[in-house]
């Protein structure tokens, strides 16, 4: 039930960008860390996710791109890409990368395969504490949102494998700030000198402040609608066209679209996923929307910052023996938490 004049604007606003397939402008939550100088730090505080069942202080995003060389009824359209999720985010097998994951017994194939393998990105919540961004539009709730690269968030990994660290990065006490540090290598904007600062620090008062005025995001609401029956075969029909280099057709719009498509037909449209040219997320709320002590703004979508994925080495399925390396980071983050219980 809404409590206030606000909440019920606020509500009606949300529906309303739904159902126009439209996105909010103003949100500045997310912080575009790929934008900021060469040679230049940005040093965050990661803070945990509000979802108590989520072990870690990240969820896993992974998308798919169907490049189209144009959109079908268009003279003067350009190509285009449209992004779709994949759907091992939730457990459940991927039509698309069923077909993908053969591609790569055949060396032919394997560029093929690369070009419609997934683009996984991890979603962190923190605080900015040092910003070299000049023009960062900072909001209100200085809590931020970080879609980490690949490259970034293995070096985040390997140093929670690291037996020797005492404390979680996010503890308020005594938690580790990051450095995000950007240089450029061979023409591309690269991370892999990005550190955890050497000494712990605590929680400013005002960081304090904010996390009991706004409360911290939970990660899940932000990854994509998941896709049902109707949008898999939706999706497996696209990726067939875009592999057979066909172009964008205009009847898939009601559920999957590049952004800036624009359609007379307003039919199914509040169910439509808004794709970029020149982003590999789309930034969808979920349909239902949960009563909550703060309204979230839906984000507006960056501009791709990089694309170094890993390749598909999960095309041999490992060993049942060997642990994957998110259960021993499980394990690890496990043993800190029982050690600051005793």
């Amino acid at each position: 039930m809404a409590t206030s004049l606000q909440e019920i604007r606020a509500r009606l606003q949300q529906q309303s960008d739904r159902s126009s397939g439209n996105v909010q402008v103003g949100d500045y939550a997310i912080y575009a860390h790929w934008n900021i100088p060469e040679n230049t730090v940005s040093r965050v505080r990661f803070l945990p996710d509000a979802d108590p069942k989520n072990t870690f202080f990240w969820i896993e995003r992974a998308m798919i791109r169907l490049p189209f060389n144009g959109i079908e009824g268009q003279s003067d359209s350009k190509p285009t890409t449209v992004t779709v999720p994949c759907v091992e985010m939730w457990g459940q097998p991927c039509p698309i990368l069923a077909e993908v994951r053969t591609w790569f017994k055949d060396k032919s194939l394997e560029e093929m395969g690369r070009k419609y393998w997934k683009k996984k990105s991890y979603l962190f919540q923190g605080f900015v504490r040092e910003n070299p961004l000049a023009d960062d539009k900072i909001p209100e709730n200085p809590i931020r949102r970080f879609v980490i690269s690949s490259q970034i968030f293995n070096l985040i990994k390997n140093a929670l494998m690291d037996t020797e660290l005492e404390n979680l990065p996010t503890d308020y006490d005594a938690g580790l700030d990051f450095n995000i540090k950007k240089i450029s290598k061979a023409g591309y904007a690269d991370y892999n000198t990005s550190t955890w600062a050497r000494k712990e620090s605590a929680l400013t008062q005002a960081e304090r402040d904010a996390i009991e005025k706004y409360g911290l995001f939970n990660l899940q609401d932000f990854l994509p609608k998941r896709p049902d029956d109707t949008e898999l075969a939706i999706m497996k029909e696209m990726f067939e066209a875009s592999v057979n280099g066909e172009l964008y057709q205009p009847k898939w719009a009601s559920y999957f679209k590049p952004l800036g498509y624009q359609t007379n037909s307003s039919s199914g449209s509040s169910a439509a996923h808004t794709s970029t040219d020149t982003d590999d997320e789309t930034y969808e709320k979920p349909a239902a929307v949960k009563p909550a002590p703060r309204v979230v703004a839906k984000p507006a979508p960056e501009p791709v910052h990089e694309d170094d994925d890993e390749p598909p080495f999960e095309v041999q399925p490992a060993a049942t023996s060997a642990k994957s390396s998110s259960q021993r980071a499980e394990d690890i983050l496990a043993m800190i938490r029982n050690r600051q219980k005793q």
